[in-house]
């Protein structure tokens, strides 16, 4: 699917993003896999440069003729090109110098300069500037010296040199193949800081998945197994004395465990198809009635006070596990057997007031001790806030604002 998108995209996306094939696997750089030499590219270097001498030995009589000598300098030259990725900075100045004393032996001028242009390029791509304008510099100033001064004592005999024009030509390209490979270089650098954006971007969504599955997680059994901790205590109580209501219990813990089961398993669904639609709706403040008749399957009398006004469903499911935890962390820490859950809407906010009339009981529920910052959690998602701490009457208070506007959009 990958490749697919990336021939669809076509030479733009690669300017924009760089092609696939200059990323090293595991490191997130640029550069084909370790392990591997530019043999095709070099191949073709090497016959464009052979060719191409031939060709321009025929159009420069007066220079030397291609010699075996000649030929193993331009294969010298070729051969060291394999390593350019491995070794820029030693490729580069091999090749100046082999270009050098090609050009010192009195053989014609040719395709030998591509072989240092490809070095060059190499080695500004690979962050040594210093190194390739260093190694051009020595081409270009031994050429100067040759074709200015030394002709007269190196072959071919009877050279005439080179004249300021020539020169002159000959700086511009060096310039251009300079100027190219520097541009390259930081478009190959603004690929790899995309690239990193991209990952960093993609693991800070991996981490805010994780964080939101955990929070499903932690508020549906943490719920479920209070309810059936208290019911599974009644039982055994009971179970001797009171039959029946051992019965009772036994049923509520039944009814408990496949509601959880079911929750878990629509949050590990979205785990094996993430991005498929939910085979279930998520719950909302519409199941209140449902989460009262638990929470009373666990000795909890819950009054639900107002009316829930229509939400969108982040908000819908974060107010419906807001309440979910209050209530939880009542049955686990409270010793009031009362609570209430108070809903009021206006101004462009849901206020959630869920009270207790305590007192703590101070026993260890064996809860995570992550319910009142999930909570928190899931209300700054949604641009709300939550307050929590003990009623000055006695008890305890959770106070939730949720913004009625929808904000998963954005």
């Amino acid at each position: 699917m990958d490749e697919r998108r990336e021939r669809r995209r076509g030479p733009a996306h690669w300017w924009h993003h760089g092609p696939p094939g200059w990323r090293r696997e595991g490191d997130g750089s640029d550069g084909p896999p370790p392990g591997r030499l530019p043999w095709r590219t070099t191949v073709a270097v090497t016959v464009l440069v052979l060719v191409g001498s031939n060709f321009a030995a025929h159009a420069q009589p007066h220079r030397e003729p291609l010699d075996g000598y000649a030929r193993l300098l331009l294969l010298a030259a070729c051969a060291l090109l394999l390593w350019r990725q491995r070794h820029p900075v030693p490729v580069v100045f091999g090749t100046a110098v082999l270009a050098l004393g090609y050009l010192a032996a009195g053989y014609p001028y040719g395709p030998v300069f591509a072989a240092v242009a490809v070095a060059c390029f190499s080695a500004v791509v690979a962050g040594h500037r210093r190194s390739a304008w260093a190694a051009v510099g020595l081409l270009w100033g031994g050429h100067l010296l040759i074709s200015l001064w030394l002709y007269r004592v190196l072959p071919p005999p009877g050279d005439k040199g080179a004249g300021a024009g020539q020169e002159l030509v000959a700086a511009t390209w060096v310039l251009i193949i300079l100027s190219v490979a520097e541009l390259v270089r930081l478009r190959r650098e603004q690929w790899a800081r995309e690239r990193a954006d991209r990952a960093q971007a993609a693991r800070r969504r991996a981490d805010a998945e994780r964080l939101r599955i955990a929070r499903e997680l932690h508020d549906v059994l943490a719920h479920s197994i209070s309810v059936i901790n208290v019911q599974a205590g009644v039982g055994l109580a009971l179970l001797d004395s009171d039959p029946e209501q051992a019965r009772a219990a036994l049923t509520t813990i039944k009814a408990a465990s496949k509601e959880a089961l079911g929750e878990v398993r629509q949050v590990l669904d979205t785990l094996r198809a993430p991005g498929d639609a939910p085979r279930a709706p998520a719950p909302g403040l519409g199941r209140l009635p449902e989460l009262v008749e638990q929470a009373a399957g666990a000795g909890l009398e819950v009054t639900v006070l107002g009316e829930p006004p229509g939400l969108p469903p982040g908000a819908d499911l974060a107010a419906f596990r807001i309440v979910q935890e209050a209530l939880t962390n009542v049955v686990r820490h409270s010793g009031s057997r009362q609570a209430r859950v108070r809903l009021e809407h206006g101004g462009g906010e849901l206020r959630l007031r869920i009270d207790d009339d305590g007192p703590a009981t101070g026993a260890d529920a064996g809860g995570s001790g992550n319910g009142l910052a999930g909570m928190r959690e899931r209300a700054a998602a949604l641009g709300g806030t939550i307050e929590a701490g003990p009623r000055a009457e006695g008890g305890f208070q959770v106070l939730a604002v949720l913004p009625l506007n929808d904000r998963e959009g954005r």
